[in-house]
């Protein structure tokens, strides 16, 4: 309890408070004309005598309820409330003047704008000037009731907008983060895969040309053009998204199981072999799904190449039920050498990719030689 009173009374107040606006000087208006509208026709000389100063007191609440909600609910109420004491010491009647309804509108900026300990000094004023005017004329439990109904409603209103705007910008900062993550394991999974394919490439390509095998330089010269223009493709598509400034524009590149042909070759001096094996019911997959087996292939195919010491190959398998889909990929480096997989972005952007699908991910040393990644995913994702 002492915990969350203490972090209830340290809430700064919420961000972004509106200043002035033209409708608050149609509120003033409004409380000018109705606060000296009503003393037409009053007799009563004190009545008259306090039309000035609640008017002033009301006006100069309003225009600062929201940057300064504290000081503009305090003095307003406490306004009310030394009004309400002097008549009730001089044994007269309160004032009941119908312009200090108004006050109601500063309970609930207090409440929708004031600090945790605004809010709490400024309750203690309101509860205050409550007694008081119940005090000074109580007409039975029923009226006081009611009366303390009216009055907590624009505050418990106030609270209530303040909590759903908060969730409100969570809710958005969330769905930033979110799409912040999304793009770096875009980045990460296209640019590590097709740049190590780039430099395993390039140091085929340079072992070809000094053993004066021009023909196998040239493909290997061939290959990383390839993989270039993959990688500025998909980065522009990225791109283009980010720049279209569509709020639901997904920046994940789609690709299907066909596309996982491209990560098949046959082993060269130092690469390993990759095969691509596809089996059991594969219809009806849907597309993030289908994109999210191509990534787990291109990054697990990407730290097999860098990371698995003598590796001669890797495999791939996808293999669909009839609600799921699976994917293992499997090499046989030599994990005894230093050669395991680091825990690095790669594994963490794979997990995430994974369960947001719904489905489950495990990545480890196999039995014996080898690493091995395995996923299984719904074919219809849950959403996460």
């Amino acid at each position: 309890m002492k915990t969350l009173v203490r972090s209830f009374l340290n809430e700064p107040r919420p961000p972004h408070a509106p200043r002035r606006v033209w409708r608050d000087w149609l509120l003033v208006a409004a409380i000018a004309a109705t606060t000296i509208g009503e003393q037409i026709g009053r007799s009563d000389p004190a009545s008259l005598i306090l039309v000035g100063p609640i008017t002033a007191v009301l006006i100069g609440a309003m225009l600062w309820r929201r940057t300064e909600p504290l000081i503009a609910s305090a003095t307003a109420f406490g306004s009310v409330m030394l009004v309400d004491t002097i008549a009730l010491i001089a044994g007269r009647d309160p004032s009941d003047l119908y312009g200090s309804a108004w006050i109601l509108i500063l309970g609930y900026a207090l409440f929708r704008w004031g600090s945790g300990h605004e809010i709490a000094i400024g309750f203690g004023v309101v509860v205050a000037t409550f007694v008081v005017g119940t005090i000074g004329s109580y007409t039975g439990v029923g009226d006081a009731v009611g009366g303390g109904i009216v009055l907590l409603f624009p505050l418990a209103l106030g609270a209530y907008v303040r909590e759903n705007s908060r969730s409100r910008a969570q809710q958005t900062e969330r769905i930033k983060l979110e799409e912040r993550a999304q793009i770096a394991r875009e980045l990460h999974d296209t640019v590590a895969h097709h740049v190590s394919a780039i430099a395993v490439q390039a140091q085929a390509g340079r072992f070809l040309a000094s053993s004066d095998s021009l023909e196998g330089a040239t493909e290997a010269l061939v290959t990383i053009e390839e993989e270039a223009a993959r990688t500025l493709d998909e980065m522009r598509s990225m791109i283009g998204v980010l720049r279209g400034g569509t709020p639901d524009a997904d920046v994940a590149v789609h690709h299907d199981l066909a596309d996982l042909d491209r990560f098949g070759r046959d082993a060269t001096a130092t690469t390993p072999r990759v095969t691509i094996e596809r089996s059991g019911d594969l219809a009806s997959i849907a597309d993030p799904v289908a994109s999210a087996i191509f990534r787990l292939a291109q990054e697990s195919i990407t730290n097999a190449t860098r990371h698995a010491r003598r590796a001669t190959f890797i495999e791939v398998t996808v293999h669909g039920e009839p609600t799921t889909v699976s994917i293992t990929v499997v090499d046989d480096g030599d994990t005894a050498v230093g050669g395991s997989h680091t825990h690095g972005f790669g594994l963490v952007g794979m997990a995430e990719r994974v369960n947001l699908l719904g489905g489950t991910f495990r990545a480890g040393p196999a039995t014996g030689d080898g690493w091995v990644v395995r996923a299984e995913l719904p074919k219809s994702p849950s959403t996460r």
